[in-house]
């Protein structure tokens, strides 16, 4: 039996655009009626990653690891076009405003009950790939470059972390400080599903439009 080919960023973006149109064709009994949004995003992830393994040799992420596909440094979300996921994958202080070290893929999707089937279909209206640089959030480290473009000084840029309600203590908001100045962030962009104007969108061959 023929190895199946190790998944690379490209595929994975590719793979990604064509298993959208398949799974908005695809009638669902299974989630007729539901509306808990994270069941079903766990239900496109484990498609998605079954579409992936009959295709393609890697190691699926798991709880410990964090991401789903850490061999490309890659999370996947999934999340609802009249919902809009608004937990935050944010850890820390840090990775709002450097990033959080890994790439999105976002699955973005509008369900559609149908009382006459009695099944659901997942219109995935959007993919979209955020690559890694781009992960911090837009809000914070424009301001924060707007205070250094203004001269500003470390009680400014402290009292910006506080005012942004950032989780960190005082020891760790003044070594955040002395690293912001060392080093600035640049402006990425936030991780807000309802504004990745700045994302790669991944063409899905199906309609965008509602």
């Amino acid at each position: 039996m023929q190895a199946r080919p190790p998944l690379t960023i490209e595929q994975l973006q590719s793979e990604a655009a064509i298993f959208a149109g398949q799974q908005s064709l695809v009638s669902e009994p299974v989630l007729y009626g539901v509306t808990d949004g994270k069941a079903i995003g766990t239900y496109i992830e484990l498609r998605f990653n079954t579409w992936l393994m009959s295709r393609y040799g890697y190691t699926a992420g798991n709880a410990a690891q964090g991401i789903d596909f850490p061999e490309l440094n890659v999370d996947l979300k999934v999340t609802s076009i009249r919902q809009p996921q608004s937990s935050s994958p944010y850890r820390s202080a840090r990775q709002k405003i450097y990033g959080l070290g890994y790439s999105l893929l976002i699955f973005v999707y509008e369900k559609q009950d149908d009382l006459a089937l009695q099944a659901a279909t997942l219109k995935i209206r959007h993919v979209i790939f955020v690559h890694a640089e781009r992960t911090a959030d837009f809000q914070i480290t424009r301001k924060i470059r707007e205070i250094l473009a203004a001269n500003g000084n470390e009680d400014d840029i402290l009292a910006c972390i506080y005012d942004h309600h950032l989780p960190v203590d005082d020891a760790t908001a003044t070594l955040l400080v002395e690293e912001i100045m060392r080093n600035p962030p640049r402006t990425r962009i936030i991780n807000n599903f309802k504004c990745l104007a700045m994302a790669i969108t991944i063409q899905t061959g199906n309609s965008t439009g509602r």
